[in-house]
């Protein structure tokens, strides 16, 4: 939720960015909602009851939550047949796809006022917004980004919508608004990230998105001025600035036909080079595969500014690896490494070596060194071995390397001489997640950050001739961490396979079956899931509730077995781990099934969804966000087909029948009772489209058998979750809390607000 600075591997390049929500209007049209009197009136005199109950101090009875009246918009049916490798495939909500259409349009509108309608009857709603309003309201600072004289931070003074960026002259001049977000939207939903200082930092580059959408225009800033410049590139897609002396490095996409730009297929990610002055239009393509238009490339430029280091990729799975000298115009790009299977990122140039982090030979990753002019693996140094725990990342910075691992998914960082001798652990504060230790090689002093799932997070300054390290920034929360445990539990899988689970609840808890509980995963795409900080969280904690998190196969926790075992035609392992856990926790005493939500976004709302499928009986409440969905057609939007070597493909007949088996939307069936269940997705999400949500929750509501309902909550000027503003952060979270306790029968523990 706040800003974090990144700096990349020692080049002294700049990325700063922001994870926020956006706002909804909350006037909502109760009249296609509405209940008949008596039902009103029965429904009145039970919250009444409860509010007399939680008045007094008295937990109320389960009955004290009854069914809220829910009536769902009508939803045509208009049957599709596709037939894959001899098999036919229904597709009745094909028309939600089309997501500009008038009639889609239609039904976000309708099925929002549902939503709405429903949440505006849970009589604590209001109390769990005010209670996270109070938390959210402090000061979000973040990690420094030194440039040349200059440090860059962001700071948000408590519920602004957006994080504003500061300068300052040193580290003790005095800080400057640099660039305010919040004046370029009236909404709160344009979003800023610094994507990159030139070698002399003179300039910045940032880039400018608006509405969550994946798409971004870049522009320039001198930074003594604070002046823009002219320079304006539009269409950009995961890019950050390369830069070189004159100008920079950038990846973009072909601008997309008019009202498909959130929607249509994006390919041609392709480097152009940009320089200062230049209209776009004047931008050198560097690099464009005409034979393969579906791949994405990204760049770098080595530290002494010598080399541009190129990645090609297909999806998550493994890139191939190139290099150009750009000490000799005309050069071209050579390859490094070729091939899919594996990653290798170029850390530096260092003494006429590139120092490389690899997973060739070595599926906890290690460091090497090449010579560029010999690069045979024969010549190869190694400079840091594969060790048990995962080297998930290296960084420079004062002339060390600073590597960064993974031992049961807490960070470890080691220091080490540029030739991997002179190893030094870094002690952290405890068990959590750290990052920073990046930087220049003149830099005397280096930031990192720690926080764990109950402490909020503190910057800390690192000395490096001493090796000591200062607190430089502490978050301060209006809440006491002393009165809540993290701890780390191992259970066993459908295949008796070890998974490892986070939990953090309140000190003292009763196992009696009786508390709420919050199991929250991923599982997917090599994305390890460590120890991090919600505020929100919060909410649940202090409630007496339990939060719940395993290290599912599919993710990087341990290494690149950890992921295949999670991938392609092994996903079901991630479903069979989460389904695991959930029984784990039920078996221990920890909750009941009816207590028990299950909730997590993207590949983790395909999580949610194909879990609950399979197991409807074991959660009370299913919280998918932002879900792929529908797994047969997935790969036919935007950038969905960079996820294929991730999840396969439906034009494999192999695959087509691995994905047919668990797609969330497939796989629904009628006359089922499904848990309650909340999608969430918003109308700007370019990267896994509404259409996904939309069609899974018309089919699901179609199939709910229970009283237990299925909403829809549709976000309006919001995209895949980066660049949300604190306004829709806080309703966000609260329709989300006030949904799941009241339907995990869970009282909470302070007061209604007036």
């Amino acid at each position: 939720m706040t800003w974090t600075a990144n700096i990349s591997s020692g080049n002294g390049k700049a990325h700063l960015t922001t994870d926020s929500i956006s706002f909804v209007n909350t006037d909502r049209l109760l009249s296609d909602n509405r209940i008949h009197s008596s039902a009103m009136v029965r429904l009145l005199l039970l919250l009444i009851s409860l509010f007399m109950m939680q008045s007094c101090g008295q937990p109320p009875a389960p009955d004290a939550f009854p069914p809220l009246p829910v009536s769902y918009p009508e939803t045509r049916i208009d049957m599709v047949v596709d037939t894959y490798f001899q098999v036919p495939v229904e597709d009745p909500y094909r028309w939600l796809e089309i997501d500009t259409a008038a009639e889609v349009e239609a039904r976000v509108r309708a099925q929002n006022a549902v939503t709405f309608g429903y949440l505006e009857q849970i009589p604590f709603r209001k109390t769990l917004r005010d209670r996270y309003k109070e938390l959210f309201d402090f000061p979000k600072v973040s990690t420094p980004l030194k440039a040349g004289d200059y440090y860059f931070f962001s700071r948000n003074d408590g519920l602004q919508d957006q994080a504003v960026i500061y300068v300052q002259h040193g580290m003790n001049g005095q800080p400057e608004v640099f660039l305010d977000p919040n004046t370029l939207s009236e909404t709160g939903t344009a979003s800023i990230s610094l994507i990159g200082f030139s070698p002399d930092n003179r300039y910045v580059a940032y880039s400018r998105s608006d509405a969550g959408s994946d798409w971004s225009q870049i522009r320039i800033m001198e930074i003594a001025t604070r002046q823009q410049l002219e320079d304006r590139i539009d269409w950009v897609k995961f890019s950050e600035a390369s830069w070189t002396k004159d100008g920079f490095f950038y990846s973009r996409m072909p601008e997309p036909k008019k009202g498909k730009e959130l929607s249509e297929t994006n390919q041609f990610h392709s480097v152009y080079f940009h320089r200062l002055g230049d209209a776009q239009s004047a931008d050198k393509l560097v690099y464009r595969n005409d034979k393969a238009p579906q791949m994405y490339h990204w760049t770098d430029v080595t530290e002494d500014l010598r080399y541009l280091i190129m990645y090609a990729a297909t999806g998550s799975v493994g890139f191939e690896t190139y290099y150009q000298d750009l000490t000799h115009p005309g050069s071209t790009f050579k390859a490094l490494f070729t091939g899919f299977e594996h990653k290798s990122t170029v850390i530096d140039h260092i003494d006429g070596r590139l120092i490389i982090l690899t997973n060739i030979d070595a599926p906890n990753y290690r460091l090497i060194s090449i010579d560029p002019s010999r690069p045979q693996a024969e010549n190869w140094l190694e400079v840091i071995p594969q060790k048990e725990d995962l080297l998930e990342s290296v960084t420079t910075g004062g002339g060390y390397l600073f590597a960064s691992y993974l031992n049961n998914a807490t960070t470890r960082i080691f220091r080490y001489q540029p030739d991997g001798t002179g190893e030094t652990e870094i002690h952290l504060p405890g068990l959590g997640t750290a990052g920073g230790f990046a930087g220049k090689r003149d830099d005397d002093q280096l930031f990192y950050t720690y926080s764990s799932f109950i402490d909020p997070g503190s910057i800390f300054l690192y000395n490096i001739s001493s090796g000591t390290s200062d607190v430089f920034f502490r978050v301060d929360l209006k809440f006491n961490p002393d009165d809540f445990e993290e701890e780390q539990v191992i259970y066993r899988s459908k295949d008796g396979t070890s998974v490892t689970m986070f939990l953090v609840h309140k000190k003292g808890l009763v196992l009696d079956g009786n508390n709420p509980c919050f199991l929250y995963a991923y599982g997917g795409f090599n994305q390890s899931m460590t120890p991090f900080f919600s505020t929100s969280r919060i909410l649940l904690l202090e409630n007496g509730g339990i939060f719940a998190m395993p290290n599912l196969r599919g993710g990087g926790e341990y290494g690149e077995e950890w992921h295949k075992g999670g991938m392609r035609d092994k996903k079901q392992n991630c479903f069979d781990d989460m389904i695991a856990a959930a029984e784990y926790l039920v078996s221990e005493g920890y909750t009941s099934n009816q207590k028990l939500a299950i909730a997590g976004g993207s590949n983790g709302g395909l999580l949610v969804g194909a879990c609950v499928n399979q197991r409807p009986e074991l959660f009370g409440v299913a919280l998918p966000d932002v879900g792929v969905m529908d797994m047969l057609r997935y790969h036919k939007f935007t950038v969905g087909w960079g996820w294929i070597p991730e999840y396969g493909s439906s034009d494999e007949e192999a695959m087509f029948t691995v994905l047919h088996a668990y797609s969330p939307y497939h796989n629904l069936k009628a006359g089922t009772a499904y848990p309650a269940t909340m999608v969430t997705t918003a109308d700007h999400d370019d990267r896994v489209v509404p259409a996904h949500s939309f069609k899974y929750a018309a089919r699901l509501q179609a199939c709910q058998q229970s009283d237990k309902p299925v909403l829809i909550r549709i976000d309006t000027s919001a995209g895949h979750g980066a660049g949300k503003p604190t306004s829709k952060i806080i309703d966000e979270q609260a329709d989300m809390w006030s949904f799941f306790f009241y339907n995990t029968a869970s009282p909470l523990l302070y007061p209604e607000s007036e």
